[in-house]
């Protein structure tokens, strides 16, 4: 089986001239070229700012970028129409789209209601610090520009659990909904801030069943209208698992397929919260390994300081490798984002090698990366700031090589704090597949590597051309790699 390779295919501020979707369809050819066999989109759907807004802040999960609402018809990314056949032409160079799929709350509501509240400590949300009050809250969502096509659903302060904007009161806090369904928050995940089920807007009521029973609906409507083959399920940490578990079943059961999931879990600080969420989710999702990608941060940072021996150390590829998705960045860890942490660009090449080029793991290549990001924004106190992102220039040789030859046996040489590296011995029928990694991150790197017997005599090349000079596999498999200060080079069989 071929190696899979993901892309997230946008960034926070995505500002290209061509919007989006039509720009992923006119590129559909060559992201299946450069080896990228699935590739994840942004929310889809109509969210406050209407064609401005990422998408995250979501409003009516129907529309697709079809009906007047929020001051436009298209999203950021373009029309429904564009969409789906940007998708269309993902699936016709034999790719698979990923949609991102927002639940853990709604935003932009259509009418006030009176809401019986109270307000909650925002250190430790289960401490309440008011009495019941009532508040008025934009809590019901009629989307009167879609007039009830594909759901006449009604959200109503019956279908969320907490709110932070009292628009009577004009204040901002956390407000605890109090109501039928309980009084306090629900139970996920997460224990931060001593329960982490509210984190923004109007934050879904999962306890109800009729909010359950319309995820499940609009499931089933976004699948058929769109023919998506998997789910990136967005802050998971916030949201009831059994949910999430009642609603990817009843999906997969539904059209007797098992969808490619991948769920957001934001953890920086111990890699058990997301080992733990695997168990309380019996493997039934992949995760995002930002475990790693905070070990790539602080190897950046820390440069020939950094024990290199420690960089898959507490992370989820260490311990779950089948179900690990592994990147450099995202667009949460972008530049200006309030979660930023990238990985300077020096390293970058280093850290997609790991991902890209061993065994372990989906890798998943950011949009920047490929194509460069340039946008403005303020920074965290509050000054304008302009950032330029260039591209890795070795990343689709990167994606090639993975496609082609990153295969077979591997060996690693993670014995040093300044260079490390493995090879994979390659597979018959994966022509002249095999390849082996060196890296380094103070001086230039030296070490005698196996990669196989059966290789005997066969000549090896840099190609990246940072080692000029070719290697010849001794009798036992072995040879002496290279790489050049602070650098990553990949060797691959000469033909």
């Amino acid at each position: 089986m071929s190696n899979q390779t993901l892309i997230q295919y946008f960034h926070w501020y995505y500002n290209d001239g061509e919007n989006l979707w039509r720009k992923a369809a006119s590129r559909a050819s060559a992201l299946k070229e450069s080896g990228i066999t699935a590739v994840w989109f942004p929310p889809a759907y109509k969210s406050t700012e209407g064609d401005a807004s990422t998408g995250y802040d979501c409003y009516d999960l129907f529309d697709l970028g079809e009906f007047d609402q929020k001051n436009s018809v298209a999203t950021k990314y373009g029309t429904k129409e564009e969409y789906i056949n940007a998708i269309r032409a993902i699936h016709e160079q034999g790719m698979m789209v990923i949609a991102d799929v927002v639940f853990n709350h709604k935003a932009g509501g259509d009418e006030l209601e009176r809401v019986a509240v109270r307000k909650v400590a925002e250190e430790d949300r289960n401490q309440f610090i008011s009495d019941a009050f009532e508040i008025d809250a934009w809590t019901k969502f009629n989307f009167p520009g879609r007039q009830g096509k594909y759901s006449e659903f009604i959200w109503d302060k019956s279908c969320f659990s907490g709110v932070d904007w009292a628009e009577d009161l004009q204040e901002t806090a956390i407000f605890a909904i109090q109501h039928e369904y309980d009084q306090v928050w629900g139970n996920v995940p997460s224990a931060e801030m001593g329960n982490y089920d509210y984190l923004m807007f109007n934050d879904i009521e999962f306890r109800n069943p009729a909010v359950r029973e319309e995820l499940k609906r609009w499931g089933e409507w976004y699948f058929e209208t769109c023919s998506m083959g998997g789910f990136r399920l967005d802050a998971v940490k916030h949201i009831d698992t059994d949910f999430l578990l009642e609603w990817i079943d009843h999906m997969n059961s539904k059209y007797s397929r098992e969808f490619f999931i991948v769920a957001e879990n934001w953890v920086l600080d111990d890699v058990m919260k997301l080992r733990d969420y695997i168990d309380l989710t019996e493997g039934k999702m992949q995760l995002f390994d930002s475990m790693l990608h905070h070990n790539f941060y602080q190897a950046a940072q820390q440069g020939q300081d950094y024990d290199l021996r420690g960089i898959l150390s507490n992370t989820l590829i260490e311990s779950h490798p089948h179900l690990a998705v592994t990147f450099v960045d995202n667009h949460d860890s972008q530049p200006l984002q309030s979660l930023e942490a990238y990985v300077d660009f020096w390293f970058r090449p280093l850290a997609y090698a790991m991902i890209l080029l061993r065994e372990q793991g989906i890798p998943c290549v950011f949009y920047p990366d490929l194509y460069g990001a340039s946008y403005m924004d303020t920074d965290t106190e509050g000054n304008p700031a302009e950032v330029e992102l260039v591209t890795i220039e070795k990343l689709p040789l990167m994606t090639r090589i993975r496609r082609d030859l990153s295969y077979g046996l591997q060996r690693d040489y993670i014995d040093h704090p300044n260079c490390i590296g493995w090879t994979r011995e390659g597979e018959m029928d994966k022509e002249n597949s095999g390849l082996a990694v060196l890296l380094s991150n103070g001086e230039r790197g030296v070490k005698i590597m196996e990669i196989g017997a059966a290789h005997a005599g066969r000549k090896m090349k840099d190609v990246f051309d940072y080692c000029p000079e070719d290697i010849i596999i001794g009798e036992d498999g072995t040879a002496e790699f290279y790489c050049q200060p602070g650098s990553v080079s990949v060797w691959v069989f000469v033909e």
